[in-house]
């Protein structure tokens, strides 16, 4: 695959993934903004009560995410996308394809994860 067609993959799975978690979060919004039930019972209380905070975890780590790809497609944009943040090598196809956010090559990656476990992180 050339250059301009992996940028124009990658943007487009990117967009796709991004067009996905904003749809998901206004159907969360509006399902969170048009509940207004009223559970007598305790115990069903709780229970909903979880499920939104359960929910609204969700949705954080999503948001987290929304941010990653707009940060990627960025990264398209300046022509900086797939080069390792760290050694500045290429990251493989398949690791973006896995894992379009990405800023690291694999080897550096396993550095990374390794020094925090060293240090307890």
């Amino acid at each position: 695959m050339r250059d301009d067609e992996k940028k124009i993959f990658f943007r487009q799975l990117l967009n796709r993934r991004l067009s996905e978690l904003l749809d998901d979060a206004n159907k969360t919004m509006n399902v969170m903004t048009d509940q207004n039930q009223n559970f007598p019972d305790p115990t069903d209380r709780a229970s909903m009560e979880s499920d939104r905070n359960f929910e609204l975890r969700i949705r954080d780590r999503e948001r987290r995410l929304i941010a990653k790809i707009k940060e990627a497609l960025a990264r398209i944009d300046e022509g900086t996308f797939g080069i390792c943040e760290s050694c500045g090598e290429d990251i493989s196809f398949g690791r973006l394809e896995a894992r379009p956010v990405t800023t690291l090559c694999i080897d550096c990656k396993t550095k990374q994860e390794t020094e925090e476990k060293l240090k307890g992180l």
